[in-house]
């Protein structure tokens, strides 16, 4: 990333924390993934119970990593040993629940798109404190554009990270097909934070998961 994007980037980044703070969301700037780790890693506890949503950031970012090596009990939902269902249902009681989002307004709101429901479910309701992790390269205009967005660029990655077989997978853009197979059911705007700062925004000056 050259500098004249990186400080359009870090424009829009600052932008989106300020929109985001109105909705009483607790979001933050950082410019590179090693500055939002330290923020991370004291938010990390001995005693805290953790879990996570899918999502592609928390590895390229570390943060996986991160939690596996404290001393928080992770309810790791990549762990082969464990029953999967079950690590979902267990993020519902947990202090921290880590995720991603597919995109960010610059009018401050969240959208999400999910197969299941489970991180769309979590970041809405359960876990004390949900702490989303974001490129700025996903941050667009509204709500209309994070739809878009999504819809040429997450949607068919997923699909072609899970070989899936769905039209999107072929074709480079979501298709709305109607296969049994699709991994596309729930779509989330996420307007502001009812709980008053409970769900966290990092913003992070880089390009991070699913988007261009």
């Amino acid at each position: 990333m050259d500098q004249h994007t990186k400080l359009i980037q870090r424009l829009q980044g600052e932008a989106a924390v300020k929109a985001l703070r109105r909705n009483r969301f607790d979001a933050h700037y950082f410019e590179t993934v090693e500055q939002m780790k330290t923020y991370v890693s004291e938010l990390l506890q001995k005693d805290m119970t953790v879990a996570v949503g899918g999502s592609m950031t928390l590895f390229e970012t570390g943060i996986i990593d991160m939690i596996r090596g404290s001393e928080a009990t992770f309810y790791d939902r990549y762990d082969a040993s464990k029953d999967t269902a079950v690590m979902f249902r267990k993020a519902f009681e947990s202090d921290l629940f880590f995720t991603s989002s597919n995109a960010v307004t610059l009018d401050g709101q969240l959208f999400n798109i999910d197969g299941n429901g489970n991180r769309v479910a979590a970041m809405i309701f359960g876990p004390k404190k949900v702490v989303v992790i974001v490129g700025t390269n996903k941050i667009v205009k509204d709500m209309s554009a994070a739809e878009s967005f999504a819809r040429m660029t997450s949607r068919p990655m997923n699909n072609q990270r899970l070989n899936t077989g769905n039209p999107c997978a072929v074709t480079g853009e979501c298709m709305e097909c109607v296969k049994d197979t699709r991994i596309c059911s729930a779509f989330v705007r996420i307007a502001r934070s009812q709980i008053d700062r409970r769900i966290a925004v990092l913003i992070v000056n880089e390009s991070l998961g699913y988007g261009s």
